[in-house]
Order: C-alpha cells, then structure tokens, then sequence
C-alpha cells in the first residue's frame, strides 16, 4: 500500500475522477467520470503495483481475466466498433488499465484516445444508467 496512491487510499482524489462499480477477483473497476468516450471505465488493481512484471503468473492472469471480463461487458452494454485499452501511469503510478470503448462516428476514431478531450460530465441519473448497463453486464 502506497499512502500517497488514490487507488490505494480510496480517498477523495479517487472520488472525483471515478465512480467504482465493482470489486472483482483481484481488481476494482470504476466508471470514469469524463464521458466524452460513453461507457469509458478504469481497471485499478487491487494492491498496490507499478509494473506488470510484479505480479506473479497467477496474479497477472487474474488481473487480465478482470480487464477482459470489464471490456466484454463494456461490448454488450454499448456496442462499440472497437476498445482501446491504456496502461500508462507515469505520474500516479498503480497499475491500472483505461478500457475505452471508440466509435466510429464519434471522438477520436482512428487515433489513440485522450484522458480528458471534451470534458464531458454526466448528471448523477445518467451515470447511474451507465453503471447499471455495465453492472448488468459483468
């Protein structure tokens, strides 16, 4: 546990970005507050890591089961034409992946995806029917 890591501590840093969704095997996942991309969430793991290669075997595969379980349901609730996937974390570094759900008539088809482009923020009830859609769908 890093005190200084908001998905360690769960604090309020964590709280204004993203709205957890669900605990899963080894990992949190949380819908991403900036919707520009509709249905946009975050795969944090569990403890605290910086790098793949910390992981063991098993622990990694589970990570990636997690990742592959949010992005299929990220499929079945919105539809996209393609999922981009992000693992950067150079300034917070927790290993944690952006699953980015891209369409082909909307922002930033055909390019890598943005962290914050429009700054599209939902109201509370539209938020709630996303979660609900990927909820639904995990």
């Amino acid at each position: 546990m890093d005190n200084s890591c908001f998905y360690c501590e769960k604090d309020q840093r964590l709280d204004e970005l993203m709205i957890e969704i669900k605990k899963l095997n080894v990992s949190t996942v949380y819908l991403f507050k900036e919707q520009t991309y509709r249905g946009r969430c975050l795969v944090a793991y569990e403890k605290h890591a910086k790098e793949f290669y910390e992981l063991s075997d098993e622990e990694l595969d589970l990570f990636m089961k997690d990742v592959r379980q949010v992005a299929r349901a990220i499929q079945k609730a919105f539809s996209p034409d393609k999922i981009n996937y992000g693992a950067y974390a150079d300034t917070l570094a927790h290993l944690h992946f952006h699953i980015v759900p891209k369409y082909q008539d909307g922002y930033g088809w055909g390019s890598t995806f943005e962290m914050n482009p429009h700054k599209v923020y939902l109201e509370d009830s539209e938020n709630e029917k996303l979660i609900a859609k990927i909820r639904e769908n995990l």
